[in-house]
């Protein structure tokens, strides 16, 4: 029996789909041979924008992050997400740079509404936004590292259908996590059940290499560590040195024991524990001084448990918390913050989702991807923290007044919303020494509780005891922390139009208006696999593959233009002439002449297709 996996079908899963309209996300079922969907369209690069690195100013405390090098490598792209990634993995230039280098790919893709896909029913909506997903994300397979992850972000209607897609597309083995983020703290009481959280599926491109790769959460919380031994191992936290345990399972006799403590005491384990090692451990323990029985020596035992000795960092959980990473509420206030005369954009996301998802999957100078920009936030958080970046968006309107003008912001250090700043912690005033395990925060809310308990008693405020108390317990705020100083900058770019057509009436490929000049030789030569060469190369071909060089021609390939270009070339390399019109006898002529060369003929040699050949 032949063995059979899992996949998902749908309707016209064997079809492809063309843009209809520039700009919006509407599309035409097609053929994949049709040369709408099959051309390799290439980038037109516009203006660079770049940006300075802002001085530092004694008002805040900056982080290592504020002192890295911004990066320049980046690039921002007007155009449909297909035809960016394609030119991506298939123009010869860009995919020397960026396929199997991409280190993380975030995508947050129009979820599939009535308002992202209008046009089309309930049965069609689904339907077009798999084949849709499908081939952009088999682009996004080739672009990813060894050691990359992609992350796709979506809300209910389609994450049970991604999941599988996903599945086909990467291997279920490189299933990573399915990331649960709160993104509203408030309750939507108009609706049968309050949705409160969006999914973000994780893949691999490998997993085993992922695994050694991925980075751990920052341990934030190291406030509870002191060293009130003055331990030359430096500051530690404490953990009970007991363990409960089922006498029906295991009576571990030997871990039922009675300790002295260096005050004298004789202490055995508590009613339903034993103690967390054996005696003999416990000796060495106490030997090593990794054993506090509290400044008196008289407290039960517990295990010292060191900051230099512990991960470095957290192993990421699947449930993020509004608190940890911020809500929509959150990213929308970020953007207002930064247009305040436009109206909020519709979906973005909080710059510290972004934050903890480039730092759990890249490293400072990694690629990030982002196919559908919006607003700008995976750019702009990637950019802030060093990394470089590719990212593109559909519509004009947004790229314009939203995703262009927000990362312009970014690189002068005019963004200081978002992951920008950060609040200073809160830390014990001056000349304020807090007791053994009770941090800042502690002490902040020891106070507040201490204020609302002697609010209405002005006896308790004058007594000498609550102002010993509040004196000893005050605290305040360390300095702001900057984390961005503006600086790099972004090559902007949009798709070129497209060169070949099919005219329906005709049945039969043709060029378009756009197919002339400069445009023509960059569209030919990414849809053979030719390398473009420079002006200041000096030669009279277009561009090169291996041994062989390309010249188009925007008119008549004649035996004439083979003599002058024969000359220019060595023993053991080829021609190859594109031209929209072929004289008779030319193509043998050229055979002849240079051994492996050949005259492609504009546009019925690049793409032969017709309706008739589907009969």
């Amino acid at each position: 029996m032949t063995a059979q996996r899992l996949q998902l079908t749908w309707y016209n899963k064997d079809k492809a789909l063309i843009s209809s309209e520039t700009g919006k996300y509407s599309y035409l079922w097609v053929d994949p041979s049709d040369p709408r969907y099959c051309e390799t369209h290439t980038l037109v690069y516009d203006n660079f924008v770049r940006g300075e690195q802002l001085p530092k100013s004694a008002e805040f405390e900056y982080s290592k992050r504020a002192d890295r090098e911004p990066q320049d490598d980046n690039l921002l792209i007007l155009g449909e997400s297909g035809d960016v990634l394609e030119a991506l993995t298939r123009v010869p230039e860009l995919a020397e740079k960026y396929v199997g280098k991409v280190k993380l790919i975030y995508i947050d893709p129009p979820f599939n509404t009535s308002q992202a896909f209008a046009d089309y029913e309930d049965n069609l909506e689904h339907s077009v936004w798999l084949t849709m997903m499908r081939d952009r994300l088999s682009y996004m397979r080739k672009l990813l590292s060894s050691d990359g992850s992609i992350w796709v972000h979506l809300d209910d209607v389609e994450v049970h259908r991604m999941r599988v897609l996903l599945d086909e597309i990467f291997g279920a083995g490189n299933f990573i996590c399915d990331v649960i983020w709160e993104k509203r703290t408030t309750r939507e009481n108009r609706s049968v059940m309050s949705v409160s959280t969006d999914f973000i599926l994780v893949y691999a491109k490998k997993s085993s290499c992922w695994a050694k790769v991925r980075n751990l959460l920052p341990r934030d919380n190291l406030l509870g560590y002191s060293n009130p031994d003055r331990d030359p191992r430096g500051p530690w936290t404490s953990v009970p040195f007991t363990a409960q345990f089922n006498p029906a399972e295991n009576e571990r006799r030997s871990q039922r024991y009675t300790l002295t403590t260096p005050g004298g005491a004789h202490l055995k384990p508590p009613p339903g524990s034993v103690w967390r090692f054996t005696e003999s451990r416990y000796n060495e323990l106490k030997a090593d001084n990794r054993i506090w029985f509290g400044a008196d020596g008289k407290a039960g035992p517990r295990l010292k448990k060191f900051a230099s000795e512990v991960q470095e960092g957290l192993v990421p959980h699947t449930l993020w918390s509004a608190s940890e990473v911020g809500t929509t509420d959150t990213s929308k206030r970020e953007i207002q913050a930064l247009f305040p005369g436009l109206a909020a954009f519709s979906t973005p996301k909080p710059e510290r989702l972004l934050e903890r998802i480039i730092h759990i999957g890249s490293n400072p100078g990694d690629i990030v991807l982002d196919a559908f920009a919006g607003s700008g936030t995976t750019a702009a958080v990637a950019q802030k923290m060093g990394r470089r970046w590719v990212t593109c968006e559909l519509v004009k309107d947004t790229f314009d007044r939203f995703t262009k003008a927000r990362l312009e912001k970014v690189v002068d250090g005019k963004d200081q919303g978002g992951v920008s700043r950060k609040s200073g912690n809160r830390i014990a005033a001056d000349g304020v020494e807090l007791p053994e395990g009770v941090s800042a925060e502690d002490a902040a809310k020891f106070t507040n509780v201490l204020n609302k308990l002697t609010a209405g008693d002005s006896e308790a405020k004058k007594d000498p005891r609550i102002k010993a108390l509040k004196s000893a317990s005050k605290t305040k705020y360390a300095k702001e922390v900057v984390n961005w100083r503006g600086g790099g900058g972004f090559q902007v770019a949009h798709v070129s139009p497209a060169c070949f057509n099919y005219d329906p009436d005709l049945d039969r490929v043709m060029l378009t208006p756009e197919a002339a000049g400069r445009t023509l030789v960059e569209s030919v030569a990414a849809n053979l696999g030719f390398t473009l060469l420079r002006a200041d190369e000096d030669y009279v071909f277009d561009a090169r593959r291996g041994n062989a060089f390309l010249k188009v021609v925007e008119g008549v390939a004649t035996i004439e233009l083979i003599d002058l270009l024969v000359p220019h070339i060595h023993s053991g390399e080829t021609i190859v002439l594109a031209a929209t019109a072929v004289m008779d006898g030319v193509r043998q002529y050229l055979r002849n002449v240079v051994k492996g060369s050949r005259v492609v003929a504009l546009p019925d040699d690049m793409f032969r297709y017709c309706k008739g050949d589907d009969l």
